[in-house]
C-alpha cells in the first residue's frame, strides 16, 4: 500500500505502526527523516521568520480573506500514486484541510482511500491510531501500539495519583496567549496537574493577559513550535506574569501533533510536576528557562 500523509501526526502514526517505507508524500512539518524519502507535496504559505505577534496577525488576515494557509501540490500528489491518503479537518490552521483534499482528488483523478484523523480527546486520538492501522491494513499492529500508549498511561496516572495537583496554565500560543483546547487539558489532568482557563476538547482561545487566573506553574507550549522556540517565548511570558514559575515543552511533537507522543508529554509534564513519582524524560522534551 501506498501511503500519502497530508499531516504531520499521521506520519508519526504511519511511523509508529512500522509503515515508514509506504509513505510516498508528506508535509514540510513531518520528520526530516519522512522528508528525506518522500517528496513534500503540502508546503505553506506563511512566509518564514515572523515573530509570534506577526505569525498571529498574519493567520487571521488570511483567515478573514477566505484564503488558503496551506499549498498542495497536486501534480506531484497524483505522481506519487497512492492508495490511502490521510489527511483532517480538526484544525484549517495547523493543516490542510480535508475539503481541499477530496477536491484535490477529484480533479487529479485518483481513487486512493482519504482517512481525515480529526480527535478532539485523547482517547479520540488513540482511537484514530486504530484507525489508520486498519485502514493501512495493520490492525493487529495497531492494537498492539494503542494497548501499550493505554498501559503507560495509566501507569503514569497511578504514580500521581495521591499527589497534590497544581495549578497548571497551558499557553498554545504567546501573542496574544492562546488557552490550550482539545485533549491538551487532559494531558495535564493525566500528569497530575489542575488545567486552569482550558476548554476540555474545544478549540484553544486567545486571551488578554490581564485575564488569565492564577496558576503554579505557566506552561509554555507555542503550537507547532518545538522546544529552542518555546524557550524563547518564556521571556515574554515572564514580562506579563512576573514570579510565576515557568516550562517550556516542544509542542510540535509532544502537546499539539495528534499522535503517540502526546504520552511522551504526558510523562514528561508529570516529572515537572512530580519529579519524585515518575522517571525524567529524556533531553529535548521539556526545560525551564534559565533566568
Amino acid at each position: 500500500m501506498r501511503i500519502a500523509s497530508l499531516l504531520p501526526a499521521a506520519t508519526e502514526v504511519v511511523t509508529a505502526l512500522g509503515l515508514a517505507d509506504r509513505l510516498v508524500a508528506v508535509t514540510f512539518e513531518c520528520a526530516a527523516e519522512a522528508r528525506a524519502r518522500c517528496p513534500v507535496v503540502v508546503d505553506t504559505a506563511l512566509p518564514p521568520d515572523l515573530p509570534p505577534g506577526e505569525i498571529d496577525a498574519w493567520v487571521r488576515d488570511r483567515v478573514d480573506r477566505g484564503l488558503e494557509l496551506y499549498e498542495l501540490d497536486r501534480a506531484a500528489l497524483a505522481a506519487a500514486r497512492p492508495d490511502l491518503i490521510l489527511t483532517q479537518d480538526l484544525c484549517r490552521v495547523c493543516a490542510l484541510p480535508a475539503g481541499t483534499v477530496a477536491e484535490a482528488c477529484r480533479a487529479i483523478g485518483t481513487d486512493a482511500a482519504v482517512v481525515s484523523i480529526d480527535p478532539h480527546t485523547l482517547d479520540e486520538v488513540l482511537d484514530a491510531v486504530a484507525a489508520v492501522g486498519q485502514a493501512a491494513g495493520v490492525p493487529g499492529a495497531a492494537s498492539v501500539l494503542v494497548a501499550d500508549l493505554r498501559a503507560r498511561l495509566h501507569a503514569v496516572e497511578q504514580a500521581v495519583a495521591d499527589r497534590p495537583r497544581p495549578r497548571v496554565l497551558l499557553l498554545e500560543w504567546t501573542d496574544p496567549p492562546f488557552l490550550a483546547g482539545h485533549w491538551v487539558p487532559e494531558l495535564v489532568r493525566r500528569a497530575g496537574g489542575e488545567p486552569v482557563a482550558a476548554a476540555d476538547g474545544g478549540r484553544s482561545v486567545a486571551a488578554r493577559w490581564a485575564d488569565l487566573p492564577p496558576a503554579d506553574l505557566v506552561v509554555v507550549a507555542p503550537c507547532g513550535l518545538g522546544l529552542a522556540a518555546a524557550l524563547e517565548q518564556c521571556a515574554a511570558v515572564a514580562a506579563q506574569l512576573p514570579g510565576v514559575p515557568l516550562l517550556a515543552i516542544d509542542s510540535a511533537r509532544y502537546v499539539v501533533q495528534a499522535g503517540p507522543a502526546l504520552v511522551d508529554g504526558v510523562e514528561a509534564l508529570a516529572w515537572a510536576l512530580h519529579p519524585d513519582a515518575v522517571p525524567e524524560p529524556p533531553p529535548g522534551r521539556v526545560a525551564r528557562p534559565v533566568g
